[in-house]
């Protein structure tokens, strides 16, 4: 971010009137806010087709406007733009932080409503409904043709709980379905709560009737449901995909769908849409939607009213609760805390990759000259950096708090007398169910940020790029036979880093690699003698 990216929402309320712009339809009465307001003229027509642009201090749109570079600079009194629904890929988010205009959308308003269709699409899968009624609308009457299973005893795979899998193993457990649970954050405890059974990938894969998936697609859940973790399904297992296009590799899925290894999939997302692969969608045990999980009257009322509301109390002064792109803050206190700012959630992201446990605290401590500062926004940002590359949802300062909270992770801060030898040092522990994690970092002017112990070993290293965390014995040869390796795999090694804490004991390495490191280098590491663990971080 630069300075331009930082907007002062103190000095919205005090206009008027407020001429906010709807391009796209939405519910009526979900736009009631607007409609009703004696301060806004709320103009309902296409970006497009409006003559002045200039003067308009919101924007509201569902997919259909793009909002581009082009639209942007014609709007330098846009304050905000907000997305009906959870998407932005119509909304280019750079050149909008360029103009310091805040993007948000509507997170919570198609929970149900997605969770309703994943069910229906269960129910369809195992019943054959959608194959049923084509072929009693073709004049056919075939009932032996379409034999179902029950959904009772049936054990249901959830991988990812949020808000939408939460919903989602409400409703099975009316069915009387047993339900396994694969999400880093889900501890014991709110496990016990909702009734059910937190597993591994594995066990979820494994011992699973029917798998469906609720992640955000990120590089690690790219491919996710691909040749290799398939193979590991029971023989009969249905998959359903209504959350992002991918997640479910689609050329493994007819693989598995040809063999008979799969009994059927359902689909409301795709790897590309429209959805061009007629082959996979003509598998007879394939029941198909168009990406419509989110379509309905009550999500679109819902989602219109809460971007109503985001918006109005936005332009009156109140910070933007589903900000993807900005905090909001003044310029004067986010060019004293940015370089804070981005390496708290720097350190966020890298506990949360290296963390791959379900989490209960994360305590946040402050020494030297960042304590003069308003640390509660750092604490903030670390907790957005921490949270987002495991929710299916856009995490921002605001709203980490209430993301948390849900999955039940306790966080805190604390101002303290160390800096271990900085003139300025955040130090975030984090205690999950089976190990804590903690990292120190700190900000130097002429060096920027740095990280400068891992657990406990002393090192110093730039938290950005593609990085490997590798824990090993301090014994010789280890450094050189793993050097070797990721030579033999075309890996170059920009700058290491090793920490111990006492000779031939503990160690760890901390690479800066060129390139993204597969998952089979990383097994292939911890193949050789004296390494215990690898892993990538991508900062």
């Amino acid at each position: 971010m630069n300075e331009q990216t930082v907007v002062d929402t103190n000095s919205n309320h005090l206009k008027t009137k407020y001429r906010i712009l709807v391009s796209d339809a939405m519910s009526k009465e979900g736009l009631q806010p607007l409609l009703e307001n004696d301060k806004v003229e709320c103009i309902e027509q296409y970006v497009d087709d409006v003559e002045d642009l200039s003067t308009i201090d919101a924007l509201l749109v569902r997919s259909a406007t793009k909002v581009t570079e082009e639209v942007l600079s014609q709007m330098p009194n846009l304050k905000i733009v907000a997305r009906a629904g959870v998407g932005v890929d119509n909304i280019d988010l750079e050149a909008a932080t360029k103009h310091g205009v805040v993007v948000v959308n509507a997170p919570d308003g198609n929970t149900i409503s997605t969770a309703e269709h994943t069910f229906a699409m269960i129910c369809s899968l195992l019943r054959k409904i959608p194959q049923a009624s084509a072929s009693i609308k073709a004049g056919e009457w075939n009932r032996k043709g379409f034999q179902g299973s029950e959904l009772r005893g049936k054990t249901l795979g959830i991988i990812g709980f949020g808000r939408i899998g939460t919903q989602i193993a409400q409703r099975a457990k009316a069915f009387e379905m047993p339900l396994l649970v694969f999400d880093p954050f889900l501890t014991k405890a709110r496990a016990e709560k909702i009734g059910v059974t937190p597993a591994t990938l594995d066990e979820v894969l494994a011992n699973s009737d029917i798998i469906t998936v609720h992640t955000p697609l990120t590089k690690e859940t790219k491919g996710l449901l691909g040749m290799k973790n398939i193979a590991k399904t029971k023989k009969g297992v249905f998959l359903v995909n209504c959350a992002r296009g991918g997640i479910i590799d689609e050329q493994a899925l007819k693989h598995y769908l040809s063999n008979g290894h799969i009994a059927g999939a359902a689909l409301d997302v795709f790897e590309e849409e429209p959805a061009t692969d007629r082959e996979l969608i003509a598998f007879p045990n394939v029941i198909a939607t168009p990406h419509i999980a989110a379509s309905t009257k009550e999500a679109q009322l819902n989602v219109a009213s809460q971007v109503s509301e985001e918006v109005l109390n936005f332009l009156q002064g109140q910070p933007a609760i589903n900000s993807i792109n900005l905090p909001t803050l003044s310029k004067e206190v986010y060019e004293k805390v940015k370089p804070f700012y981005e390496l708290a959630k720097k350190m966020g992201n890298i506990l949360s990759q290296v963390m791959r446990t379900p989490v209960q605290e994360i305590e946040v401590f402050y020494g030297g000259t960042v304590r003069e500062l308003e640390t509660s926004i750092t604490t903030r940002s670390l907790m957005a950096g921490f949270l987002q590359p495991r929710v299916d949802a856009a995490v921002n300062d605001v709203n980490a708090s209430l993301i948390a909270k849900e999955r039940g992770i306790n966080y805190g801060e604390k101002h303290v007398d160390s800096t271990y030898g900085y003139s300025n040092i955040i130090h975030a522990v984090v205690t999950g169910e089976e190990r804590t994690f903690e990292l120190k970092g700190t900000f130097i002017k002429e060096y920027g940020a740095r990280i400068v112990n891992v657990n406990g070993f002393n090192v110093d290293f730039v938290p950005e790029g593609h990085l490997i965390y590798i824990q090993h014995n301090d014994r010789p040869g280890v450094i050189g036979r793993m050097g070797q390796l990721l030579a033999e795999h075309n890996v170059n090694i920009a700058t290491m880093q090793v920490g111990r804490k006492k000779e031939g004991g503990e160690a760890i390495m901390m690479l800066a690699v060129d390139k993204l490191v597969e998952d089979t280098v990383l097994e292939a590491l911890i193949e050789i003698e004296d390494i215990h663990f690898a892993d990538k971080i991508e900062c």
